[in-house]
């Protein structure tokens, strides 16, 4: 049975006798087999900012789905500002003045931010009409207090992704929000949004609101954060300051030293691998993604195409693959002097392309096939996994063992189902796949994205080992420190156009820009 929820009143009161706005403690959960959370104590101060980090799976997002109400957990107890409750949903959990900032926002794109704002608890008139005048009050109120400087009339699907995430945090602080949730709040965000961002949360912590900041950033969460929490393995491992160094944070994430620094030769440029001419590609809406982009890639060499998601980086990198055409007939692509720009999935393999997709889990493996039936995915029909018309099981056994092994992926066996290994084993899989057949051309879209500290070591190590062999690497990355410690050269992407190519040596700031469309 649950608490009660006290009203506003009592908040105010009970403020005034606890330094806590949320202690969680002995909170476990668990998912059939799988425990998620195990006897997890976490206190977060009124009026500041507690990051929270770990490695993909450790048990982060569980837990705020139990702070927020999504779950309830099989043990614990939750308080908040001193009095315990007890939510078995997220309407409870706002209630009781808690928001979630979440990483995919929840907008809806052809309402205006004031209709964003006020869905689910409309200010409203005479015979229920809805007050749109008092929503866009609210909104322009909450905005100049904390600066936000968001129009109450401008529709969703027109504003920067950095502007949505304001929207969403007016959404929460108009629901009287006293602890703000922020899950992997800078996914999406270029340098300076982040930075305004990070300058949003100090303000709002000086106003009394108190932040939990989820990420697995620590460069920015030691920026912002005045108390951080590693958890691994469901568990809590410690808690520490943010004065403790980037490694200290990486060891007690992964449970051993890691080495955070790419190193890497200058590159060794060889002959032209990949060309690119004047291509043009739409999206899944009919819209130009792609808009008359060329560039080449050499032997021996990382190209990162850098930009915010969302800039046609995903359309250029399904194009190369096979999986879109070019828009009109001016665009061509090349691939070791032999022409690809119309080429099949198959054929562009064939001409060899190695192909890390963005999404692993939709795009790059099988979940409920074994890793050995996903290591020979787009190689099933060569002739070392087949014999006859029949597939050679004691091979493809073989071959699966020694690509587990030399790509250290973290598996009971080679007949585990894709889906019961960790993120980042998911990802070595797909790695160790394109790798372990011959490539002249690498394309590894977004190759560390949700994986932990420790497997991020392991797949930049591969790239670079690529890269030193003579392999041409595309590298397409939302993540600035992935970009600068990989690339050899950078192209930028804004709205479809490669807006600028720089060294590595280029300042934050200089990106930044470029990133949002300023050329330099």
């Amino acid at each position: 049975m649950g608490y009660p929820l006290p009203g506003a009143g009592y908040f105010e009161l009970n403020r005034r006798m606890t330094n806590f706005a949320i202690e969680l403690n002995g909170i476990s959960k668990s998912f059939g087999p799988v425990q998620a959370n195990k006897d997890i104590d976490l206190a977060v101060e009124a009026g500041t900012i507690h990051g929270i980090v770990g490695e993909n799976g450790a048990g982060k997002s569980t837990l705020m789905s139990i702070l927020y109400g999504f779950y309830v957990p099989d043990e614990g107890s939750i308080n908040v500002f001193g009095e315990p409750l007890e939510f078995n949903s997220s309407q409870k959990a706002i209630e009781a003045g808690i928001g979630m900032v979440h990483q995919h926002f929840m907008l809806i794109p052809v309402f205006t931010v004031a209709e964003n704002v006020a869905l689910g608890h409309e200010p409203t008139k005479a015979l229920g009409v809805i007050d749109l005048a008092t929503a866009r009050k609210n909104v322009i109120e909450i905005s100049e207090r904390f600066g936000f400087n968001v129009d109450p009339d401008a529709l969703i699907e027109d504003l920067p992704v950095g502007v949505q995430q304001r929207v969403e945090i007016i959404k929460a602080l108009s629901r009287d929000a006293k602890v703000l949730v922020l899950d992997e709040p800078t996914a999406v965000l270029t340098p300076q949004e982040t930075d305004e961002l990070m300058e949003i949360m100090r303000e709002l912590a000086k106003s009394g609101t108190s932040i939990v900041f989820i990420t697995h950033k620590l460069r920015e969460v030691k920026a912002v954060a005045d108390r951080i929490t590693v958890i691994r393995l469901g568990k809590v491992v410690g808690t520490a300051k943010p004065e403790a160094s980037t490694s200290e944070l990486a060891s007690l994430m992964v449970g051993r030293e890691v080495m955070l620094t790419v190193n890497k030769e200058p590159a060794t440029l060889g002959k032209v691998v990949l060309t690119v001419e004047n291509v043009s590609v739409l999206d899944d809406r009919f819209q130009k993604a792609v808009n008359d982009v060329s560039f080449e890639v050499h032997e021996g060499e990382i190209l990162a195409l850098a930009g915010v998601q969302g800039n046609g980086q995903t359309e250029l990198a399904e194009f190369l693959l096979g999986l879109r055409k070019p828009l009109g007939k001016e665009g061509k692509s090349s691939l070791s002097g032999k022409e690809i720009t119309n080429a099949s999935v198959r054929q562009s393999l064939e001409s060899g392309m190695g192909f890390i997709p963005e999404d692993r889990k939709t795009d790059g493996l099988v979940s409920e096939f074994t890793v050995a039936e996903n290591l020979m995915l787009n190689s099933s029909y060569k002739s070392r996994f087949t014999k006859g018309l029949n597939i050679n099981f004691a091979a493809r056994k073989q071959i699966a063992n020694e690509v587990i092994q030399e790509f250290d992926v973290r598996t009971p066996s080679a007949e585990t189902p894709a889906h019961k290994l960790s993120g980042g084993n998911q990802q070595k899989v797909v790695v160790a796949r394109e790798l372990s057949r011959k490539i002249n051309l690498l394309i590894a879209s977004q190759p560390t994205r949700g994986v932990d500290v420790g497997s991020i070591e392991f797949i930049h190590e591969r790239i670079i080992a690529e890269r030193d062999s003579g392999k041409a690497v595309i590298l397409i990355s939302t993540e600035l420190d992935e970009v600068l410690a990989l690339a050899d050269r950078i192209a930028v992407m804004y709205r479809g156009k490669i807006v600028g190519v720089v060294d590595p040596s280029t300042s934050r700031e200089d990106l930044g820009k470029l990133m949002a469309g300023v050329t330099l």
